[in-house]
């Protein structure tokens, strides 16, 4: 048996966030920085498992026995408890998963910071989940939660319409390459948000939201084939306002940014990760004086 590779792309959730969990149209990018996953076949009935960061140093290992699947040197590690949990559900979907005497050695590599938010776990379901022969969506669905948005993420090498119909997701290519794009930064926030903490001050918050939902539509369309800066700044603000409202959250620029000469957008969770600044001028300076040193330009970020 060959060794085998799986690549899948990073993400970031231009508009629709929150909302698109309840049906919301989405634009969403894949990033050009992803998470690879290599299986290499050993005649131990074990996993050995190693994950690099993107400076090749070693952030996680451990090995586990196959029959039951449990960690065989860390089990109240929580990456070691999660992958069980991952692992569990795959063979649960496709019972012929690990169903065999034969071991692997599993390597997984970012290209990205680990704190950066791109989705190291979403990057994750979807390899192993070509790994095991099974529906990255159901995977998600059974172990982590969330839209799916990301895992379509992993899977398109182009910019998507993401949307849950009957809880079935609705994948489009967009062309969504605004001539604007040079204007188009994202600025990490130093800090990584725990998107299912976010979802969960969501679900507390939401009330009659059906309206709110037909805005964000509307703002989505508008955004995928806006054509001038100053159209797309105006749709930052409305979408802003509008999860604000629901949320009960300020702003990303009220709380941080006041005096920018520019539009700024929360990118999926509120409250860390990236941001999205839309800037007539290069914005590098300002945000490197208040501190924040991970400034991308969007044609480095998006594929």
């Amino acid at each position: 048996m060959k060794n085998k590779t799986y690549y899948s792309n990073g993400k970031l959730l231009i508009s629709g966030e929150y909302l698109v969990l309840d049906g919301a149209l989405s634009l969403a990018v894949p990033t050009t920085f992803g998470q690879s996953l290599i299986i290499e076949p050993i005649h131990m009935p074990k996993i050995i498992w190693k994950s690099f960061d993107d400076n090749g140093i070693v952030w996680f290992e451990d090995e586990f026995l196959i029959k039951p699947f449990t960690s065989l040197i860390s089990p109240q590690n929580e990456v070691s408890k999660r992958l069980v949990q991952i692992l569990n559900a795959a063979k649960s979907i496709n019972p012929e998963f690990l169903n065999s005497n034969q071991g692997f050695k599993v390597t997984t590599t970012l290209t990205f910071p680990k704190n950066w938010g791109l989705g190291t776990s979403s990057t994750l379901i979807n390899n192993i989940s070509q790994w095991a022969n099974v529906d990255a969506y159901l995977l998600l669905k059974n172990t982590f939660g969330g839209s799916g948005y990301d895992i379509a993420c992993a899977q398109h090498n182009h910019p998507i319409s993401y949307q849950l119909e009957n809880g079935k997701p609705m994948v489009k290519k967009l062309e969504f390459s605004p001539s604007f794009k040079n204007h188009l930064y994202f600025i990490h926030l130093n800090k990584k948000q725990n998107s299912r903490d976010g979802i969960s001050k969501y679900k507390e918050n939401k009330d009659n939201i059906e309206s709110s939902i037909l805005l964000i539509n509307a703002i989505t369309s508008k955004m995928a084939s806006c054509d001038t800066l100053e159209h797309f700044k105006n749709l930052i603000v409305e979408h802003e306002t509008i999860i604000s409202t629901i949320t009960k959250q300020k702003p990303v620029k009220d709380l941080l940014f006041n005096d920018f000469n520019g539009e700024i957008k929360s990118l999926g969770a509120w409250g860390g990760d990236f941001v999205l600044a839309a800037s007539n001028r290069p914005p590098t300076a300002y945000f490197k004086d208040k501190g924040f040193q991970t400034i991308i330009p969007y044609k480095d970020m998006v594929l």
